[in-house]
Protein backbone atom coordinates (compact mmCIF):
# COMPACT_ATOMS: atom_id res chain seq x y z
CA UNK A 1 0.00 0.00 0.00
CA UNK A 2 2.73 2.18 0.85
CA UNK A 3 4.50 1.64 -2.37
CA UNK A 4 1.31 1.97 -4.53
CA UNK A 5 0.98 5.46 -2.03
CA UNK A 6 4.63 6.10 -3.02
CA UNK A 7 4.15 5.48 -6.67
CA UNK A 8 1.55 8.14 -6.98
CA UNK A 9 3.24 10.64 -5.50
CA UNK A 10 6.36 10.19 -7.61
CA UNK A 11 3.82 10.63 -11.10
CA UNK A 12 1.99 13.28 -9.55
CA UNK A 13 5.34 15.16 -8.88
CA UNK A 14 6.64 14.60 -11.95
CA UNK A 15 3.42 15.77 -13.31
CA UNK A 16 3.41 19.10 -11.91
CA UNK A 17 7.33 19.57 -12.44
CA UNK A 18 6.81 19.03 -16.11
CA UNK A 19 3.41 21.34 -15.79
CA UNK A 20 4.80 23.89 -14.39
CA UNK A 21 8.89 23.90 -15.27
CA UNK A 22 8.94 22.43 -18.40
CA UNK A 23 5.99 23.14 -20.57
CA UNK A 24 5.55 21.92 -24.30
CA UNK A 25 5.98 23.27 -27.70
CA UNK A 26 5.04 26.81 -28.85
CA UNK A 27 1.45 27.45 -29.98
CA UNK A 28 -0.89 30.42 -31.39
CA UNK A 29 -3.85 30.82 -30.21
CA UNK A 30 -6.49 33.62 -30.73
CA UNK A 31 -8.88 35.44 -28.07
CA UNK A 32 -11.79 36.58 -29.88
CA UNK A 33 -13.27 40.25 -28.55
CA UNK A 34 -15.36 40.23 -25.64
CA UNK A 35 -14.61 37.00 -24.37
CA UNK A 36 -14.70 36.67 -20.96
CA UNK A 37 -13.17 33.71 -18.18
CA UNK A 38 -15.09 30.53 -19.60
CA UNK A 39 -14.74 31.46 -23.52
CA UNK A 40 -11.03 31.94 -23.18
CA UNK A 41 -10.90 28.70 -20.56
CA UNK A 42 -12.63 26.95 -23.59
CA UNK A 43 -10.11 28.31 -26.26
CA UNK A 44 -6.57 27.22 -24.03
CA UNK A 45 -7.84 23.84 -23.24
CA UNK A 46 -9.19 23.12 -26.81
CA UNK A 47 -5.40 24.34 -28.01
CA UNK A 48 -3.43 22.36 -25.40
CA UNK A 49 -2.14 24.88 -23.58
CA UNK A 50 -3.39 24.75 -20.18
CA UNK A 51 -5.12 21.10 -19.06
CA UNK A 52 -8.31 22.19 -17.30
CA UNK A 53 -10.30 24.81 -17.60
CA UNK A 54 -11.80 24.87 -14.57
CA UNK A 55 -9.09 25.64 -12.46
CA UNK A 56 -8.33 28.44 -14.68
CA UNK A 57 -11.91 29.87 -14.41
CA UNK A 58 -11.12 29.92 -10.55
CA UNK A 59 -7.93 31.20 -11.14
CA UNK A 60 -9.99 34.37 -12.63
CA UNK A 61 -12.21 34.45 -10.54
CA UNK A 62 -10.34 34.49 -7.10
CA UNK A 63 -8.13 37.13 -8.81
CA UNK A 64 -11.22 39.44 -10.51
CA UNK A 65 -9.38 39.56 -13.91
CA UNK A 66 -12.12 38.99 -15.62
CA UNK A 67 -12.99 41.65 -17.95
CA UNK A 68 -9.12 42.84 -18.18
CA UNK A 69 -8.61 39.50 -20.77
CA UNK A 70 -7.41 41.05 -23.89
CA UNK A 71 -8.50 40.40 -27.66
CA UNK A 72 -6.00 39.11 -29.90
CA UNK A 73 -3.18 36.61 -30.97
CA UNK A 74 -0.78 35.00 -28.41
CA UNK A 75 2.15 33.17 -28.68
CA UNK A 76 2.15 30.66 -25.85
CA UNK A 77 2.87 27.23 -24.59
CA UNK A 78 0.94 23.44 -24.85
CA UNK A 79 0.82 22.35 -20.68
CA UNK A 80 1.40 25.57 -19.53
CA UNK A 81 0.16 26.43 -15.75
CA UNK A 82 -3.10 28.63 -16.04
CA UNK A 83 -1.52 31.04 -13.66
CA UNK A 84 0.85 32.05 -16.25
CA UNK A 85 -1.72 31.66 -19.47
CA UNK A 86 -3.53 33.95 -17.60
CA UNK A 87 -1.24 36.81 -16.94
CA UNK A 88 -0.51 36.86 -20.17
CA UNK A 89 -3.68 37.46 -21.23
CA UNK A 90 -4.28 40.08 -19.11
CA UNK A 91 -1.18 41.75 -19.93
CA UNK A 92 -1.41 41.73 -24.03
CA UNK A 93 1.80 39.58 -24.35
CA UNK A 94 1.02 39.29 -28.03
CA UNK A 95 2.52 37.30 -30.90
CA UNK A 96 3.80 40.51 -32.18
CA UNK A 97 4.27 42.42 -29.22
CA UNK A 98 6.11 45.63 -28.98
CA UNK A 99 7.72 46.01 -25.55
CA UNK A 100 7.20 49.42 -24.09
CA UNK A 101 8.82 51.20 -21.13
CA UNK A 102 7.02 53.75 -19.43
CA UNK A 103 9.31 54.74 -16.98
CA UNK A 104 8.36 55.80 -13.18
CA UNK A 105 7.13 59.88 -12.59
CA UNK A 106 6.42 60.61 -16.94
CA UNK A 107 3.71 62.94 -17.53
CA UNK A 108 0.64 61.44 -19.67
CA UNK A 109 2.32 64.24 -22.80
CA UNK A 110 5.69 61.76 -22.54
CA UNK A 111 3.75 58.74 -22.24
CA UNK A 112 1.60 59.51 -25.24
CA UNK A 113 4.89 60.34 -27.44
CA UNK A 114 6.03 57.23 -26.75
CA UNK A 115 3.65 54.78 -27.25
CA UNK A 116 2.85 57.04 -30.57
CA UNK A 117 7.19 56.66 -31.13
CA UNK A 118 6.21 52.72 -30.89
CA UNK A 119 3.69 52.58 -32.85
CA UNK A 120 1.22 51.16 -30.44
CA UNK A 121 -1.17 53.85 -30.75
CA UNK A 122 -2.47 57.38 -31.97
CA UNK A 123 -0.55 59.59 -29.53
CA UNK A 124 -3.06 62.40 -29.77
CA UNK A 125 -6.26 60.88 -29.64
CA UNK A 126 -4.45 58.64 -26.77
CA UNK A 127 -3.65 61.88 -25.09
CA UNK A 128 -7.03 63.45 -25.78
CA UNK A 129 -8.80 60.88 -23.97
CA UNK A 130 -6.46 60.42 -20.70
CA UNK A 131 -6.74 64.40 -20.29
CA UNK A 132 -10.64 63.84 -21.02
CA UNK A 133 -10.50 60.64 -18.29
CA UNK A 134 -7.80 62.75 -16.14
CA UNK A 135 -5.63 59.77 -15.82
CA UNK A 136 -2.87 61.41 -14.92
CA UNK A 137 -1.04 59.62 -11.92
CA UNK A 138 -3.22 56.77 -12.85
CA UNK A 139 -0.93 55.34 -16.30
CA UNK A 140 1.09 52.75 -14.16
CA UNK A 141 4.94 53.25 -15.14
CA UNK A 142 5.99 49.37 -16.03
CA UNK A 143 7.06 47.27 -18.92
CA UNK A 144 4.22 46.47 -20.84
CA UNK A 145 4.15 43.61 -24.21
CA UNK A 146 1.97 45.98 -26.54
CA UNK A 147 -0.05 45.37 -30.15
CA UNK A 148 0.68 47.39 -32.94
CA UNK A 149 -1.91 49.94 -33.64
CA UNK A 150 -3.90 49.40 -30.66
CA UNK A 151 -7.07 51.37 -29.85
CA UNK A 152 -5.82 54.40 -27.64
CA UNK A 153 -9.14 53.74 -25.13
CA UNK A 154 -7.82 49.95 -25.00
CA UNK A 155 -4.03 51.06 -23.86
CA UNK A 156 -5.06 53.53 -21.43
CA UNK A 157 -7.40 50.49 -19.91
CA UNK A 158 -4.27 48.79 -19.46
CA UNK A 159 -2.21 50.85 -18.04
CA UNK A 160 -5.11 51.68 -15.64
CA UNK A 161 -5.83 48.12 -14.80
CA UNK A 162 -2.35 47.68 -13.87
CA UNK A 163 -2.90 50.60 -11.59
CA UNK A 164 -5.51 48.56 -9.82
CA UNK A 165 -3.57 45.32 -9.39
CA UNK A 166 -0.34 46.66 -8.10
CA UNK A 167 -1.92 50.36 -5.91
CA UNK A 168 -5.59 49.23 -4.71
CA UNK A 169 -4.58 46.76 -2.61
CA UNK A 170 -2.31 49.24 -1.11
CA UNK A 171 -4.95 52.24 -1.04
CA UNK A 172 -7.28 49.05 0.79
CA UNK A 173 -5.26 49.42 3.79
CA UNK A 174 -6.12 53.03 4.54
CA UNK A 175 -4.22 56.75 4.49
CA UNK A 176 -2.89 59.03 6.46
CA UNK A 177 -4.74 61.54 9.09
CA UNK A 178 -6.63 64.04 7.21
CA UNK A 179 -5.78 62.02 3.12
CA UNK A 180 -7.59 60.10 1.10
CA UNK A 181 -6.93 58.56 -2.57
CA UNK A 182 -6.83 61.12 -4.29
CA UNK A 183 -4.60 63.24 -1.76
CA UNK A 184 -2.39 60.55 -1.44
CA UNK A 185 -1.43 60.24 -5.23
CA UNK A 186 -1.12 63.95 -5.86
CA UNK A 187 1.33 63.97 -2.94
CA UNK A 188 3.18 60.69 -4.33
CA UNK A 189 3.40 62.11 -7.78
CA UNK A 190 5.37 64.99 -5.64
CA UNK A 191 7.77 62.52 -4.44
CA UNK A 192 8.49 61.18 -7.09
CA UNK A 193 9.43 64.14 -9.28
CA UNK A 194 11.32 65.26 -6.15
CA UNK A 195 13.45 62.54 -4.90
CA UNK A 196 16.45 60.25 -6.26
CA UNK A 197 16.96 58.61 -2.88
CA UNK A 198 14.54 55.65 -2.45
CA UNK A 199 15.30 55.85 1.74
CA UNK A 200 14.13 59.44 1.21
CA UNK A 201 10.95 59.14 -0.55
CA UNK A 202 8.90 58.81 3.30
CA UNK A 203 10.89 61.50 4.43
CA UNK A 204 10.24 64.17 1.70
CA UNK A 205 6.57 62.38 1.85
CA UNK A 206 6.29 63.62 5.46
CA UNK A 207 7.22 66.98 4.82
CA UNK A 208 4.40 67.74 1.95
CA UNK A 209 1.83 66.16 4.38
CA UNK A 210 2.71 67.93 7.26
CA UNK A 211 2.69 71.60 5.30
CA UNK A 212 -0.52 70.14 4.14
CA UNK A 213 -1.97 69.82 7.76
CA UNK A 214 -0.85 73.24 8.65
CA UNK A 215 -2.19 74.79 5.69
CA UNK A 216 1.52 75.99 4.32
CA UNK A 217 2.07 76.28 0.54
CA UNK A 218 3.47 73.30 -0.56
CA UNK A 219 5.62 75.20 -2.73
CA UNK A 220 6.92 72.35 -4.58
CA UNK A 221 9.28 72.75 -7.93
CA UNK A 222 8.25 69.56 -9.52
CA UNK A 223 3.98 71.30 -9.24
CA UNK A 224 5.57 74.70 -11.04
CA UNK A 225 7.34 72.66 -13.70
CA UNK A 226 4.08 70.99 -14.44
CA UNK A 227 2.37 74.06 -14.67
CA UNK A 228 4.93 75.90 -17.16
CA UNK A 229 4.02 72.15 -19.21
CA UNK A 230 7.47 70.54 -19.13
CA UNK A 231 9.87 69.21 -17.16
CA UNK A 232 12.32 72.58 -16.44
CA UNK A 233 14.99 72.12 -14.87
CA UNK A 234 16.25 75.19 -13.28
CA UNK A 235 13.40 77.25 -12.35
CA UNK A 236 13.56 81.19 -12.52
CA UNK A 237 11.92 83.92 -9.70
CA UNK A 238 9.51 84.28 -12.94
CA UNK A 239 8.52 80.59 -13.02
CA UNK A 240 7.75 80.50 -9.36
CA UNK A 241 5.29 83.29 -9.87
CA UNK A 242 2.97 81.67 -13.25
CA UNK A 243 -0.38 81.34 -12.69
CA UNK A 244 -1.57 77.99 -12.56
CA UNK A 245 -3.97 76.08 -9.83
CA UNK A 246 -0.66 73.69 -10.13
CA UNK A 247 2.02 76.03 -8.57
CA UNK A 248 2.15 75.68 -5.22
CA UNK A 249 4.32 78.52 -4.55
CA UNK A 250 1.34 80.83 -5.56
CA UNK A 251 -1.39 78.93 -4.58
CA UNK A 252 -2.58 77.22 -1.01
CA UNK A 253 -3.51 73.38 -0.81
CA UNK A 254 -3.10 70.55 -2.99
CA UNK A 255 -2.62 70.56 -6.83
CA UNK A 256 -6.03 69.65 -8.36
CA UNK A 257 -4.36 66.36 -9.63
CA UNK A 258 -1.56 64.54 -9.72
CA UNK A 259 1.83 65.86 -11.67
CA UNK A 260 3.00 62.58 -12.92
CA UNK A 261 2.27 59.14 -13.14
CA UNK A 262 4.18 57.81 -9.80
CA UNK A 263 5.56 54.09 -9.12
CA UNK A 264 4.73 52.41 -6.45
CA UNK A 265 7.70 53.35 -3.72
CA UNK A 266 6.63 56.72 -3.72
CA UNK A 267 2.46 55.65 -3.26
CA UNK A 268 3.88 53.57 -0.60
CA UNK A 269 5.88 56.81 1.06
CA UNK A 270 3.01 58.52 0.56
CA UNK A 271 0.55 56.51 2.21
CA UNK A 272 3.20 55.66 5.13
CA UNK A 273 4.87 58.96 5.49
CA UNK A 274 8.17 59.27 7.79
CA UNK A 275 7.26 59.99 11.69
CA UNK A 276 8.83 63.20 11.32
CA UNK A 277 7.89 66.77 12.15
CA UNK A 278 10.03 68.44 8.94
CA UNK A 279 8.49 71.16 7.17
CA UNK A 280 11.78 71.95 5.09
CA UNK A 281 14.49 70.18 3.11
CA UNK A 282 17.12 71.38 0.30
CA UNK A 283 19.26 69.55 -1.34
CA UNK A 284 22.51 68.63 -0.35
CA UNK A 285 24.05 68.67 -3.35
CA UNK A 286 24.72 64.40 -3.31
CA UNK A 287 21.74 63.15 -4.13
CA UNK A 288 19.66 63.46 -0.81
CA UNK A 289 18.27 66.12 1.34
CA UNK A 290 19.13 67.81 4.55
CA UNK A 291 15.39 68.02 6.52
CA UNK A 292 14.85 70.74 9.07
CA UNK A 293 11.42 71.71 10.91
CA UNK A 294 12.89 74.88 11.68
CA UNK A 295 12.55 77.43 8.95
CA UNK A 296 15.73 79.54 10.79
CA UNK A 297 17.45 75.92 10.62
CA UNK A 298 16.59 75.49 6.98
CA UNK A 299 18.42 78.84 6.15
CA UNK A 300 21.34 77.68 7.50
CA UNK A 301 21.89 74.48 5.80
CA UNK A 302 20.88 76.05 2.81
CA UNK A 303 23.71 78.56 3.19
CA UNK A 304 26.16 75.67 4.31
CA UNK A 305 25.42 73.80 0.85
CA UNK A 306 25.78 77.10 -0.88
CA UNK A 307 29.22 77.44 0.82
CA UNK A 308 30.15 74.13 0.26
CA UNK A 309 29.16 74.49 -3.93
CA UNK A 310 31.59 77.54 -4.31
CA UNK A 311 34.34 76.14 -2.37
CA UNK A 312 33.71 72.87 -4.70
CA UNK A 313 33.88 75.36 -7.49
CA UNK A 314 37.23 77.15 -6.31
Amino acid sequence: MKFKKLIFAAAAAGFLCLHYFFPGQPVKISIPEGAGAGQAASVLKRDGVILSASWFKLLVKATGTGKRIMRGEYALRLHMSGEEALWRLTHGVYVSSVRVVIPEGWRMEQIAERLGANGVTDAARFLQLAREQKMEGYLFPSTYHLKENMPPQEVINLLKSEFDRQVMPLFSKGFPQGMDERKTLIIASIVEREAVDDNERPLIASVYVNRYRKGMPLEADPTTQYALGYWKKALTYKDLKVKSPYNTYVVGGLPPGPICNPGLSSIQAAQAPANIDALYFVADGKGTHIFNASYKEHLKAKRRVEQAAHEGGQ
